[in-house]
Formats: structure tokens, sequence, C-alpha cells
């Protein structure tokens, strides 16, 4: 039973490095937001973004990798999507938590390192 309950938090960890490793750059993020609304193409989304297809490319690659977002065939093109929809429901939810949290926290010491 021990060993069971360490896998689980392994791969629990696991999951949550791989989500934290696509917010941790802010086009990624982009794309994300983006893919939360509607599904995209590659050029759509670049020229959205205002980046190259080449660097759009390797954030999609990171994101599949990650199990974020999926290719879809659409016949000689190929669209992204977010890989659950239920990650759109989280990204929201995310968001509103860390703003919520934001708006609620109050400096005691302006000065203090880290703090807001």
């Amino acid at each position: 039973m021990y060993c069971h309950d360490v896998l689980t938090v392994a791969s629990d960890v696991d999951v949550l490095v791989r989500f934290g490793r696509a917010l941790a750059d802010p086009i990624r993020c982009r794309i994300l937001l983006a893919l939360r609304k509607a599904p995209a193409y590659p050029a759509d989304l670049a020229e959205a973004l205002g980046i190259s297809r080449t660097r759009l490319s390797n954030h999609l690659a990171c994101l599949r990798d990650c199990g974020l977002v999926v290719t879809v065939p659409d016949g000689r093109r190929t669209r992204y999507e977010l890989a659950d929809e239920r990650l759109g429901h989280a990204l929201d939810d995310l968001r509103a938590a860390v703003v919520a949290v934001e708006t609620d926290r109050t400096c005691v010491d302006a000065a203090e390192e880290g703090c807001c």
C-alpha cells in the first residue's frame, strides 16, 4: 500500500511539473489562452500572437510534449486544440484563483523582498 501511494504522488507531481513547464513561458500561456477560446491553425496562431511560425512551432511542440495540446488533421492542414476541454476550465479557475489571492493580499512592509 505504501508503494502505491508513493507512485501516485510521483505521478501527480509529474503532472504538475508538466503543467508548470507549460505555464512557465508567456508565449505558451498566450497559446493556451487562445486555444481555450477555439482550436486554431499554426499560421493563424502565429499571426494572432505576433511571433514567427518557427518560434510558434517550438512552443507547440513543448505543449504537445506536456500533453496539453493535440493535433487534429484537417485535410492538408493541421489544427491545434486543447487536449481536453477541462484544461480550458482549469486555466480559467487557476487565473481566477490567482487574481482572487492577489487582490486579497496586503503588504505589511512594502520594502520586504518578494512583497507586492
